[in-house]
């Protein structure tokens, strides 16, 4: 199924992903906790744990969830909030897969019953629509922009890294009724997002570069804690905004920089600043979020990407194609030819900080031979903001430094052990 992105609960529209791939995630209650003078020596997280992950189109991480431990596979999301697992009904005549979660074996597991503060509407920076079940249970059912359907029970569940580290109870949602074997990791800044409720404050990965070849898929690795190759990162910083601040394109819960422009090849694209900023009406926010497989850009932004795109390499571009209803800059042909056409792309942020594509790694493959340059149109999808998805972090550690308020970048081969 087409990827795309995962944004927040705030924004019902921006909710698109893979199937059952998104979740609003990411960190933090942290974030408003800790003054942001801080030193990152300063303040540290509880744990210390590193794992890794899967990539295709998503970052798939393993995790040690229960009592005993059972391996849960989750989507790494820094657009979502709410954490869920796949749950299964005890039903003895048809074993579960292996993947799926089994309460019943788990000491440490509990449901959230309906009296529950949570399930009691409205939380302010929690949205998930909650109901009452016929058992008394504190359902969740939530609707992504691409029709797919995610809904369960809220629960309290431990994640235990090792016989000496294991969180608190979290609570986290157990999904029945869906189609897919995956859950979701919610990393954003929402204070019931994995990281918050566990009180990690720092949390980074590194996406290995996509192969080719059949039946291979690419390890990164993921850390919860300190990484030891952050002396060499380059950070900037993260905003925020208060929770008086009321827009209705705004994801407060969102990773959001300051994205200052884009470079194609040596050209800087005419693209005003405040293309990447949070307008009025929130339109504009530009966010890192690795639960979107591509990046995708307003339509001011876009539009000049396109035009240069295509003043390099329209001869060889796909007439009248567009890829998932979101991006026409696509192109049938030796994607190293266009791509050396194209150049390397460029995104530029504060303090001379920049994301740099090379030439190699500008296309997508997408099937049947097509390339499309990994951009889409951001309102194509019902959105307002920039969103830098995976495609665009590869070869990249990618650091959260929820304490601190920013978010680090250090080059690194990340298909070797990191």
């Amino acid at each position: 199924m087409t990827l795309f992105p995962s944004l927040s609960l705030s924004l019902p529209s921006l909710i698109l992903h893979k199937p059952l791939q998104n979740f609003y995630s990411s960190f933090i209650s942290q974030t408003r906790k800790t003054p942001a003078h801080k030193s990152a020596a300063s303040s540290s997280s509880p744990y210390n744990y590193r794992s890794r992950f899967k990539y295709s189109m998503i970052l798939l991480v393993s995790l040690p969830i229960g009592t005993p431990p059972q391996s849960q596979q989750m989507i790494l999301d820094t657009g979502s909030q709410l954490s869920w697992i796949q749950c299964h009904k005890n039903v003895p005549r048809k074993p579960p897969p292996r993947t799926v979660f089994d309460p019943s074996l788990s000491s440490s597991f509990s449901v959230l019953p309906c009296n529950h503060p949570l399930c009691k509407p409205r939380i302010p920076d929690f949205t998930l629509p909650t109901s009452c079940d016929l058992n008394r249970l504190c359902h969740y059912s939530y609707f992504y922009a691409d029709g797919t359907l995610a809904e369960g029970n809220l629960v309290r569940e431990k994640i235990t890294f090792s016989t000496s580290q294991s969180t608190p109870p979290l609570i986290l949602g157990c999904a029945e009724d869906t189609s897919d074997d995956k859950g979701i990791l919610g990393m954003n800044l929402g204070r019931l997002s994995f990281a918050s409720q566990a009180k990690i404050t720092k949390f980074s990965y590194c996406v290995p570069t996509r192969q080719a070849r059949p039946g291979f898929t690419p390890t990164g690795s993921f850390y919860l804690g300190e990484n030891p190759n952050s002396a060499r990162f380059q950070y900037i910083s993260l905003l925020t905004f208060p929770q008086s601040q009321q827009m209705p394109n705004l994801d407060p819960l969102a990773h959001t920089v300051a994205l200052q422009g884009i470079r194609i090849g040596n050209k800087k694209l005419n693209i005003p600043v405040s293309a990447f900023r949070a307008g009025p009406s929130g339109a504009g926010q530009s966010m890192i979020d690795s639960g979107s497989e591509f990046t995708y850009l307003v339509d001011e932004a876009y539009n000049k990407v396109r035009e240069e795109v295509v003043r390099r390499a329209g001869p060889k571009l796909k007439k009248g194609y567009v890829y998932g209803g979101v991006s026409d800059m696509c192109f049938d042909g030796r994607a190293m030819e266009i791509g050396r056409l194209i150049g390397n792309m460029v995104f530029e942020f504060e303090k001379g900080v920049e994301i740099v594509i090379e030439k190699e790694r500008v296309l997508a493959a997408v099937g049947g031979g097509v390339h499309c340059v990994g951009i889409g149109r951001s309102e194509m999808l019902g959105a307002a903001s920039n969103i830098i998805g995976n495609f665009h972090q590869q070869n990249l550690w990618v650091e959260f430094d929820i304490a601190n308020r920013r978010v680090g970048f250090g080059k690194a081969d990340c298909s070797r052990s990191v």
